[in-house]
Formats: C-alpha cells, sequence, structure tokens
C-alpha cells in the first residue's frame, strides 16, 4: 500500500519526542538568520532577487533542466521593478518563472485555490515550450496512471504511484482546504506546516509534469508566510539540491510508509537547517571582509594586492599563499611576489608562518 492508500491518511502523525527538538532549534537557527540579514543587509530587494533566483535556478536543476540565470536574473529585476546595468533578454519562460515565484512568496494572504496553482503551472510551461514531450501548462494530469518508474522496460520497477484521476478532484481540494484552514491553526507550527506542505503535494503528483517545482513553490510559500514577510534570505531548494540523492531516497520511502512520517520531518529540519547555516557563513563571511578593509589603507596597495587579499577573503587559499600561488594569481614575477607579500605583512594584512619552501602567508583574524 502506499501513503495515500492508508486507512488513516492524510491525518500525519510523528514522534513528538524527536522532531519538537528539532522544530525549536530551527526557528532559533531561522531567528538567527533573519535578524543577521536585516541588520548587515543594505538593499534587501537586492539581496531577494539573489535568492529567488537561486529558489529558480537550483530548483529546475534538481530536475535536470539548466536556466540561463543571467535571462531569469532579468525577468526576476523587471517583476521586482530593479533596474539592471546591464539588462539579459528575457523569455516567456524566465518571465513566467518570475512571475509566479514573486507570486508564491509575496502575496501571503491570499489564499490558495486549484486556479492559482493551475495558473503557476501554465506559466511554467508555456506553449511551445518543447518540441519534445510536450507539456499542456494550466491543467490537471488526465487518466493514465501517474508512476515513477526506473529499470528495464519490460521489468520496471515502480517506486511510487500517485492517486487515480477519479479521486485526484476530492484529494486536491483536500489538500487546498487543509492549506488555508492550517495558516491560522496555532496548533500547529508553521514550520511543520511547511514540511507537510511539500510531502503532501508530492504525493499528490496532480500534474503531467512540473510537480516537483510546484511542490517547492507551494513550500517557499509556507515558509513565507511562517515568517510573516515575503522578503526572502534563504534558497531551500540550494539545499535540496546539494541533497538530492537523500531528497528522492527520502521521499520514496515515504510514499511507501504509513502516515507517520517522522523520517521525512528530521530530513526536511536537517536540511533546511544546512541552508541556514550555509546562508550564515555567507554573512560572516561577507563581514570579515567589511571589517578587513575598513583597516586597510588600500592606497598603499598595488592592485595585484588587493587582488589576491580579495581571493583570500572570498574563501580561496584556506590555508594559506605561497609566494608561487601569488606568482600565479597576481600575474608578477617571483621576486615581485616575494616583495608585496612582505608588505602585506609589515601592514598588518597578512601574517607569515613556516620557513623555506612551507612558507605560508594568512589573512590576519
Amino acid at each position: 500500500m502506499w501513503i495515500w492508500q492508508q486507512t488513516d491518511w492524510p491525518n500525519f502523525n510523528w514522534d513528538k519526542t524527536v522532531i519538537e527538538p528539532m522544530v525549536r532549534q530551527t526557528r532559533l537557527n531561522q531567528g538567527i538568520l533573519l535578524g543577521k540579514m536585516l541588520s548587515q543587509v543594505q538593499n534587501q530587494k537586492e539581496s531577494m532577487l539573489d535568492t529567488l533566483l537561486a529558489n529558480i535556478v537550483y530548483s529546475s536543476a534538481i530536475e535536470g533542466e539548466k536556466l540561463n540565470a543571467f535571462s531569469v536574473r532579468s525577468s526576476l529585476a523587471n517583476k521586482l521593478g530593479l533596474t539592471e546595468e546591464r539588462p539579459f533578454p528575457t523569455t516567456e519562460q524566465t518571465d513566467g518563472l518570475a512571475d509566479i515565484m514573486v507570486d508564491a512568496v509575496d502575496n501571503l494572504d491570499t489564499p490558495l485555490t486549484l486556479e492559482r496553482i493551475l495558473h503557476w503551472h501554465e506559466r511554467l510551461f508555456p506553449a511551445g515550450y518543447t518540441m519534445f514531450n510536450p507539456v499542456v501548462g494550466g491543467q490537471l494530469r488526465g487518466d493514465t496512471p501517474m508512476q515513477v518508474v526506473s529499470g528495464r522496460i519490460d521489468k520496471p520497477i515502480v517506486h511510487f504511484e500517485a492517486p487515480g484521476r477519479d479521486i485526484l478532484d476530492g484529494e486536491i481540494n483536500q489538500f487546498i482546504h487543509w492549506f488555508n484552514d492550517s495558516k491560522s491553526n496555532t496548533s500547529l507550527d508553521p514550520l511543520l506546516r511547511a514540511a507537510i506542505t511539500h510531502l503532501w503535494f508530492v504525493t499528490l503528483h496532480p500534474l503531467d509534469d512540473g510537480n516537483g517545482r510546484i511542490t517547492r513553490l507551494l513550500t517557499d510559500l509556507a515558509l513565507a508566510q511562517a515568517e510573516h514577510q515575503s522578503v526572502r534570505f534563504y534558497a531551500m531548494s540550494v539545499g535540496i539540491l546539494a541533497n538530492r540523492k537523500s531528497y528522492y531516497e527520502i521521499l520514496v520511502q515515504t510514499q511507501k510508509g504509513d502516515v507517520d512520517i517522522t523520517p521525512w520531518l528530521i530530513w526536511f529540519f536537517n536540511t533546511l537547517n544546512g541552508t541556514f547555516d550555509e546562508v550564515l557563513k555567507d554573512i560572516d563571511k561577507t563581514v570579515f571582509k567589511t571589517n578587513f578593509w575598513r583597516n586597510v589603507d588600500q592606497t598603499r596597495l598595488a592592485k595585484e594586492q588587493v587582488k589576491v587579499l580579495n581571493r583570500m577573503l572570498d574563501g580561496d587559499f584556506a590555508d594559506g599563499i605561497n609566494t608561487s600561488q601569488y606568482h600565479k594569481v597576481a600575474k608578477v614575477s617571483k621576486p615581485t611576489s616575494t616583495r608585496h607579500l612582505a608588505t602585506l605583512v609589515e601592514l598588518g594584512c597578512l601574517v607569515k608562518s613556516g620557513g623555506g619552501r612551507s612558507t605560508r602567508y594568512q589573512l590576519v583574524k
């Protein structure tokens, strides 16, 4: 039996002794991230553009589709009312992706409807989107069974089968009703609601194609509602792509289980926290870089020295740089490299360690 065939479907349950501490920790990490971002980010719209861009590009990459990030960025900039120095040509597809991404995180109080979901799907698959295996956007799937299979054609392995078309309308209506009602349910933590949203919709698989991307849009909407703000500072799709193999494994495992979704929730919160961690590392790196340059008189540095220091501040040469590496990066002679590095030590930018061939220069912390 598939999970949707269980008697208790869709009354999900979980081990509260395991999940509640994870929810509290995730809430704490989320608060730390939002606090740091709101205090550090000078232009929230630019930051939001970068985050939404990552969500779109990485969500498509999870499905094996590579988008033109420059075109998507220009579409998002147009949608957000931002002016780009060098705008890139957009397409109907990238404009559609920008439209549905902004709708998913901006219109937090707009009730979810089937029409809204199908509008997203239509914008995801514009007419003439592909010559091969064309998808008709804006409608639920047909009567053909929706199965995820692998292996030989004559001996396929069925990893998952979605609810049949005869019960799909009732199932999708039940999900939409729950999504809208649960938004004000104080007994259900909003982060748990986001995790359930993801699992429930992907289980229904109501569309011929694009189910994963629409699922992640709904998850983004639920997360934005959980934070009561549309400004996005992290892209969970980045974390999902980084863990794509385990993502599909846990989804398959959950489809074959009962309505106890503890393993899925563990995976979801671990991935969400991992996403927070990566963004926090980037923030710390940016703060360190800003403070570093604040204490350095760049007028005393050659352009090659500035270039190398920026490379080191961006995370290159984590173990320090030697004369040979400086020579290659700065494109100056080795004697000049030695002088440049010595000057950076004198100015308090770098600290020297080791000796002879083992000599390395590291950033002053």
